[in-house]
């Protein structure tokens, strides 16, 4: 468990009006709505207290808060979840804000820890999980976005294309790897990101917000996370999700 003195917390960007599936953090995983999965798993990193739902929705609040956690209102007119949550930095105080996404309810809390103490680190690089795609995932997928980063872990590109690309097939690569939705910052990072004003032109192009951050100069550390993260970006993602709950013993 992280301690108080450490200033960490995680905010969950949770927008009611998702464009590819609509409600979707609402969306009932084995019976329970998936933002409490994210959140519950969240706890386990920081604790109860230290775990925040952003969202411009109320059925999402009311949803959240029945369960006993923290839902900050923001506004309906954020560019992406990051937005969200450089708004919800001006509602809280902490040293490092971890974002999980809501649709993310597989992530480990180890992961989380992993993210926060990485952050506490390099104080001045922003912090992004990455995992392997598994053999079930299609690296042409473009609801996966891909990463590569040099030797160091830091990033040099994400792309919902293959990446890297080759020219010799016996220079393929022998795996992928994808992002892991959990971000480290600091609030000035924050704000620098939506002080931006707009999405950058890479960030339009790839609809991948962490793009942005290359606009604004900043190194991004890639760390790899554990295996078999799924995200549910649309509803087809539903049944793979819950027989991977049900694998690990979830009910």
């Amino acid at each position: 468990m992280v301690s108080d003195r450490m200033r960490a917390c995680v905010v969950i960007p949770a927008r009611h009006a998702s464009t590819r599936y609509p409600g979707k953090p609402l969306v009932p995983l084995l019976g329970k709505p998936m933002i409490i999965w994210v959140a519950e798993l969240s706890a386990r990193a920081v604790g109860q207290t230290h775990v925040h739902v952003a969202t411009e929705d109320n059925r999402i609040a009311e949803v959240v808060r029945a369960a006993g956690f923290s839902a900050l209102m923001t506004s309906a007119s954020a560019l992406t979840g990051t937005d969200r949550l450089a708004e919800a930095a001006q509602m809280i105080d902490y040293d490092i804000y971890v974002n999980v996404q809501g649709d993310e309810p597989l992530v480990a809390p180890a992961d989380i820890r992993r993210c926060i103490a990485l952050k506490t680190e390099h104080p001045d690089m922003i912090i992004n999980g990455l995992a392997r795609i598994g053999p079930d995932e299609n690296p042409n997928s473009v609801n996966i976005p891909k990463v590569i980063t040099t030797e160091a872990g830091v990033m040099i590109y994400m792309s919902r294309s293959p990446l890297p690309g080759f020219k010799e097939a016996n220079n393929a690569p022998s795996r992928y790897m994808k992002q892991v939705c959990i971000y480290g910052f600091n609030r000035e990072e924050l704000a620098a990101y939506a002080g931006f004003g707009r999405k950058s032109t890479l960030e339009q192009f790839e609809d991948i917000e962490i793009l942005r951050f290359l606009d604004l100069n900043r190194r991004i550390l890639m760390y790899e996370c554990s295996p078999g993260s799924l995200a549910v970006d649309v509803p087809e993602d539903v049944a793979k999700v819950e027989m991977a709950l049900r694998a690990r013993g979830a009910a």
